[in-house]
C-alpha cells in the first residue's frame, strides 16, 4: 500500500486580542464611576445642608430662652448664628466678606419684602452703633425674623 501524504497544514493560533475597542464592561464602568461620584458628592452636600440648619434651629432656641436682659448677648448670638448659616448654605466666597447693606440685602433674598434691609433686620449690623440696647420686643421680633428666614432656607433644601 502505497502512503500517501494529506495535505495538512500545521495548527494555526488565533490572532492576540486587541485593546480596542474595550469590551462593555469597561464602558459601563467609564459611565457609572463618574454618576456615582457625582451622585455621592450631591448627597454629601445635601445632607451638610440639613444638619446646618437643624443646628442652627436648635441654637436658635437656645437664644430664645435666655433672660430679657442679656439683649445683647441674643443680639450677638443671633448675628454669628445666621452668618454661621448662610456661609455653609452658600459659597464661602460669597457670603464671608458681606458687611452692612449688602449683608441685609443678600438676607432679604430669601424671604418676601425686604424685612432685613427695612425692618427688624437691621439690628444684625446697627446694634453695635446704637447708644441704647435693644428692647425685649425687638430681639422677639428679629427672632421671629430669623426663624422665617431658616423656614425659608430649609424649603430650597427640599427644592434641590
Amino acid at each position: 500500500m502505497p502512503t500517501t501524504q494529506l495535505p495538512l497544514k500545521d495548527i494555526h493560533l488565533p490572532e492576540t486580542i486587541g485593546w480596542w475597542p474595550p469590551a462593555i464592561g469597561w464602558w459601563l464602568l467609564a459611565v457609572l464611576i463618574p454618576l456615582l461620584l457625582f451622585g455621592l458628592y450631591r448627597l454629601y452636600k445635601h445632607l451638610t445642608r440639613k444638619t446646618a440648619l437643624k443646628a442652627a434651629k436648635k441654637n436658635l432656641e437656645l437664644i430664645k430662652l435666655y433672660a430679657p436682659e442679656a439683649a445683647d448677648k441674643q443680639l450677638t448670638e443671633l448675628s454669628v448664628l445666621v452668618r454661621r448659616v448662610a456661609i455653609s448654605l452658600s459659597p464661602r466666597t460669597q457670603v464671608a466678606s458681606l458687611t452692612g447693606k449688602a449683608w441685609l440685602a443678600f438676607l432679604d433674598a430669601s424671604v418676601s419684602g425686604s424685612p432685613f434691609s427695612e425692618g427688624q433686620g437691621r439690628l444684625l449690623t446697627e446694634a453695635a452703633y446704637r447708644k441704647t440696647p435693644p428692647t425685649a420686643t425687638e430681639i422677639s421680633d428679629l427672632i421671629q425674623l430669623c426663624e422665617t428666614w431658616l423656614k425659608a432656607q430649609s424649603s430650597s433644601v427640599k427644592r434641590k
